[in-house]
C-alpha cells in the first residue's frame, strides 16, 4: 500500500510538471558555459578571451535583484507564474537562434551579447520555475518533486552539453547544433501550457508603483557605480590594455555598481528587495556567512572553469571524448556523488560533511594536475574526471543542505536567490582569472593552485562551526 502511494505521487500531474519543467531551466545552461566554450575554443579563439566569455553568466549572479518583480507582477495571461515562465522560454528560444547566426571569429562581441541575453532570460526562466514548483507541490510531494526537478535539470544539461559536442563533431556543427537546441527549447512552451494552474496569491501589500520606482532607481544607480568605478581606475592611472587589468577593471566596477545600486534601492524604497535582505544581515555572523557561500566552492569552480578547454586543448581529446566523459560520465559521477553525500550527511551532520566534502572536493583536483603533467591518457582522463566530479557532487550536496538551511520561511524566494546567486559567483567570474593563470603559468600550475584557492573556505568554515552546528538542516533536493 505504501509503495503503490508512492509511485502514485511520481506519477500524478503535478510532479510531471516539475520534471518537465525542470528539464526546460536546465536546458539553456550548458549553452552559455561548456558547450559554448567547445565551440569557441574548435574556432581558434585565444584562452584568454575564452576565459573572458564566462562573464556572459553573470545574470546568474544577479538574478536576486529583479526576482522581487516576477513576484510582484504577473502577465496578464495563463494565470500564476506561468505566463512568466511562457514568455522566458519562447524568448529563450529566440535568443538561442540568434547565437547561431554569429560567427565566433568574426564577431565575437556580438556572440557574447546574445548569451548574456540567453544567460539572462535563463536566470529569469529558473526564478519562476523555483517559485512555481514550490508554490505547486503538496507537502507529501516535495520530496518526489525536488528528485524529479533535480533529474530534467541534469538531462537537460547532458542534452545541451555531451550530446551537444557530440552533434557538433559528427553531423551538425555548432550553429545548426545551436538552433536544434533552440527548437526544442520552444517545445518546452508546450508543457508550461499543459502544466496545472496556481491559485492566485493574495494582493501584495506594497505598492506597485513604489516597488517598480525602486527597481527603476536601483539600475540607476548600479550604472552610475559602475561608470564611477571605470572613470576613477582611469583616472589614477590604471592600464586598460594587457592581460590582468581588464579584471582589476571588472572588481572595481562590479563592486561599486552593487553597492550604489543597493544604497539606491534602499533609499527610493524597494521592500521586496530590502526587507529580506536586511532580515538576514541582521542576524549574528551575516557577512561571515556571505563570505563562505562565496568561498566554499571556489576552487571547484576554478577548476571546472576551463575543463571543456583543458580536455580539448591543454591534452588533445576529441569533442566526441570529451563529450562521452566528461559530460555523462561525469554527470553520472555527480549525481552519484551528491546521493553519496546526502545519505553521509544523515550520520555527520551538516557541519562535519561541509568540512570532509570540502577537503575532499579541493584534493580531487590534483587528479586534473596529473593529467596535465602525464599527458594525453584516456584512463587517468576517465578517472580524473571521476574523482573530481564524485568529490564536487559530494560538496554540492552539503552546500545546498547550508543553503536552505539559512533561508527565513518568510523570504525563501528572494533569500534563495539571492544565496543561490552569490554561490555561482566563484563559477561566473574565475573564468577571466583562469585564462590568464593559464597562459602565465601552464596548466599544471594552474590546477595546484585550484587546490591552494580553497583554502580560505574551508578556514573560514572552521571558524564558523558552532554558529553552521546550530543550523536546522533541511533534506537537500538531490537526495530525496
Amino acid at each position: 500500500m505504501a509503495l503503490a502511494h508512492y509511485l502514485t505521487i511520481f506519477g500524478n500531474r503535478r510532479v510531471a510538471a516539475t520534471l518537465g519543467l525542470g528539464f526546460a531551466s536546465g536546458l539553456p545552461l550548458a549553452l552559455t558555459a561548456s558547450s559554448l566554450q567547445a565551440w569557441l575554443t574548435v574556432s581558434g579563439l585565444d584562452i584568454t578571451t575564452i576565459g573572458y566569455f564566462a562573464l556572459i553568466g553573470q545574470p546568474y549572479t544577479y538574478k536576486f535583484l529583479w526576482s522581487p518583480l516576477l513576484d510582484r507582477f504577473e502577465p496578464p495571461f495563463l494565470g500564476h507564474r506561468r505566463g512568466w515562465l511562457l514568455i522566458t522560454q519562447l524568448l529563450l528560444a529566440v535568443a538561442i537562434f540568434a547565437m547561431s547566426l554569429v560567427n565566433p571569429t568574426v564577431s565575437p562581441g556580438l556572440l557574447a551579447a546574445f548569451g548574456v541575453a540567453v544567460a539572462f532570460l535563463s536566470a529569469s526562466q529558473d526564478i519562476a520555475y523555483d517559485a512555481y514548483r514550490t508554490e505547486l507541490l503538496h507537502d507529501e510531494e516535495r520530496g518526489a518533486g525536488a528528485a524529479v526537478g533535480v533529474l530534467g535539470y541534469r538531462l537537460a544539461m547532458l542534452v545541451s552539453g555531451a550530446l551537444a559536442l557530440i552533434i557538433a563533431e559528427k553531423w551538425l556543427g555548432w550553429p545548426a547544433t545551436y538552433q536544434l537546441i533552440a527548437a526544442i527549447m520552444a517545445g518546452m512552451a508546450v508543457i508550461t501550457l499543459m502544466s496545472p494552474k496556481l491559485a492566485q496569491p493574495d494582493k501584495p501589500s506594497s505598492s506597485a508603483k513604489l516597488e517598480l520606482k525602486g527597481f527603476i532607481v536601483m539600475l540607476i544607480g548600479g550604472g552610475f557605480g559602475f561608470l564611477l568605478a571605470r572613470y576613477s581606475l582611469e583616472l589614477i592611472g590604471v592600464p586598460t590594455e594587457g592581460k590582468g587589468w581588464g579584471l582589476v577593471y571588472l572588481v572595481g566596477e562590479v563592486i561599486l555598481a552593487g553597492a550604489l545600486a543597493l544604497w539606491a534601492a534602499r533609499f527610493a524604497g524597494f521592500p521586496a528587495l530590502t526587507g529580506p535582505l536586511d532580515e538576514f544581515l541582521s542576524r549574528r555572523g551575516a557577512w561571515m556567512l556571505l563570505a563562505l557561500i562565496v568561498l566554499y566552492k571556489l576552487g571547484d569552480a576554478f577548476a571546472g572553469s576551463l575543463t571543456t578547454t583543458f580536455l580539448l586543448r591543454g591534452v588533445g581529446f576529441s569533442q566526441t571524448e570529451v563529450g562521452e566523459v566528461n559530460k555523462v560520465f561525469g554527470l553520472i559521477a555527480t549525481l552519484v556523488g551528491a546521493l553519496v553525500g546526502g545519505l553521509w550527511m544523515a550520520r555527520l551532520g551538516l557541519w562535519k560533511s561541509l568540512l570532509l566534502f570540502g577537503v575532499l572536493q579541493a584534493v580531487s583536483n590534483l587528479m586534473y594536475w596529473m593529467l596535465a603533467v602525464s599527458g594525453k591518457s584516456y584512463g587517468l582522463m576517465v578517472l580524473a574526471v571521476g574523482v573530481e566530479n564524485l568529490c564536487g557532487g559530494m560538496g554540492t550536496s552539503a552546500f545546498v543542505a547550508l543553503l536552505m538551511a539559512l533561508c527565513n520561511p518568510k523570504f525563501t524566494a528572494t533569500q534563495f536567490a539571492l544565496l543561490s546567486a552569490l554561490a555561482a559567483f566563484g563559477r561566473v567570474y574565475v573564468g577571466p582569472a583562469s585564462g590568464v593563470m593559464v597562459e602565465a603559468f601552464g596548466w599544471p600550475n594552474f590546477f595546484l593552485t585550484t587546490v591552494l584557492t580553497a583554502l580560505p573556505g574551508l578556514l573560514l568554515l572552521v571558524v564558523l562551526r558552532s554558529h553552521i552546528a546550530g543550523l536546522h538542516t533541511a533534506p537537500t533536493p538531490v537526495t530525496e
